[in-house]
């Protein structure tokens, strides 16, 4: 995990093991069955993200400013399915909450997409899933 602070964040339980949710997250994810390593693939017609899988946490990073990681930890009731957000822009990196102000309902957006995410995942697997009320 990262140390700075992520401009976004979403957190799901998954009532199923760790290494479950992590081997379907990362057939949703990522593709062609890569599950180790860093490599490059084209998200949408035009657009590349570097992919890093490490450990339980799979990680985009494209554009000038997006960061996205998902990682999987475990939690009594299961699994723990983590999505943050981070600002990772090397240049006019202040211009990122201020676009994203124009952007509005980043992190509502954000989080209605993980919500559905995780709902499917619960189908897929046969378990019960909860979304985490935001801190």
């Amino acid at each position: 995990m990262r140390e700075e602070k992520p401009i976004a964040e979403v957190t799901g339980i998954v009532e199923a093991p760790p290494t479950v949710v992590f081997d379907d997250l990362a057939g949703a994810l990522l593709p062609g069955g890569t599950r180790t390593g860093r490599f490059t693939v084209e998200d949408l017609p035009g657009h590349t993200s570097t992919v890093e899988v490490t450990g339980h946490t799979i990680s985009f990073q494209g554009g000038w400013w997006y960061r996205g990681e998902w990682s999987v930890e475990p939690h009594p009731r299961g699994a723990l399915l983590v999505h943050r957000v981070f600002n990772v822009a090397q240049r006019m990196r202040w211009g990122v909450p201020l676009a994203n102000r124009f952007f509005v309902g980043f992190a509502a957006d954000t989080r209605r997409g993980f919500a559905d995410n995780l709902v499917q995942m619960g189908h897929r697997l046969g378990c019960p899933v909860h979304l985490v009320a935001p801190r």
